[in-house]
């Protein structure tokens, strides 16, 4: 048996993450003939999506920030002001978006990380079906990740 000796670093290096990523995506594509076959096409590209709900005053009232990737809408961060909940703001911001998801980005999915005192809810009342909990994430709350088929 040979012994190897390793010297393990700390820190954030560009260079060193930007091989990292190289050398993870190649042993995936080796790995994975569906993200082999996604390479080099634009569903591969990943493509930011943002929504924003003005009120009168031209002041932030809600906002939707996504991705679409792989034929998936990932909804980042979706926000309503305590002064308009209940306005149908949240439901509007992601009807739009699944839309632009799937007319003018081809998705087929949407999927969404959320915790059990955020919306889990919310999304559920929407179609999303919940497919994840991860408890005590983070300690004393449970994070739920949900899909939704776009048709």
């Amino acid at each position: 048996m040979v012994s190897r000796m390793f010297r393990m670093e700390t820190g954030v290096d560009k260079e060193r993450l930007g091989l990292l990523r190289s050398r993870l995506r190649e042993a995936n594509d080796a790995a994975s003939p569906v993200l082999r076959a996604l390479r080099g096409t634009p569903d591969d590209q990943e493509v930011p999506l943002a929504l924003w709900a003005l009120d009168g005053a031209g002041d932030l009232a809600a906002g939707l920030a996504a991705h679409t990737w792989g034929r998936w809408l990932h909804v980042n961060h979706l926000w309503v002001d305590d002064r308009h909940r209940g306005a149908g703001l949240g439901s509007r911001l992601l009807d739009e978006a699944e839309r632009i998801a799937r007319e003018d980005r081809g998705c087929a999915h949407s999927r969404v990380e959320t915790w059990d005192f955020q919306a889990p809810g919310f999304y559920r009342g929407r179609g999303y079906e919940l497919v994840c909990v991860i408890p005590d994430y983070p300690q004393g709350a449970k994070e739920f990740t949900l899909t939704k088929e776009l048709g």
